[in-house]
């Protein structure tokens, strides 16, 4: 198997931009660290608009795997729940639909701003890391012959 360059697009929320650039930051630097090529940095007003911009990165025949990025902060009501799952969905959708790993770096709902700052470093590595090993993952699975068992790992 032939290890490719893995193109990512990285969907960024500038809402909570203190929280979110810093995210920015650290998935470009995992992404570079782990020999991925970040293609698209397509910044949004705020979480809710993560998923158009997704999809349209997924449409791309030069994106392998998208990495979203956004910190939804607890308020006093439950919008920051609603935000959250609604866009926990549909990025789950998109990526069956589209068969394209997304790596999902999303802090809350539920989170304090103290919360989500600690969590800038975990999160954004981390989506970016599962999107990278999901991209190796199913090409390996989609590169192995028929008559042969297959380990995904």
């Amino acid at each position: 198997m032939q290890d490719q360059s893995i193109k990512l697009g990285i969907v960024v929320a500038d809402f909570n931009y203190d929280i979110t650039s810093l995210m920015l930051q650290k998935a470009l630097s995992h992404a570079e660290f782990l020999g991925a090529q970040v293609k698209v940095v397509f910044k949004v007003p705020g979480s809710f608009e993560i998923p158009v911009a997704t999809k349209q990165l997924l449409k791309r025949g030069d994106i392998d795997a998208v990495v979203v990025l956004g910190a939804i902060i607890k308020g006093e009501t439950k919008h920051d729940e609603v935000i959250a799952n609604q866009i926990a969905r549909l990025i789950s959708d998109m990526e069956l639909e589209y068969e394209k790993p997304i790596g999902f770096g999303v802090i809350g709902p539920g989170a304090s701003h103290e919360q989500a700052v600690e969590r800038i470093e975990e999160y954004a590595s981390r989506a970016v890391e599962s999107a990278v090993k999901m991209v190796r993952r199913l090409r390996k699975f989609r590169e192995a012959r028929g008559d042969e068992m297959v380990v995904v790992e």
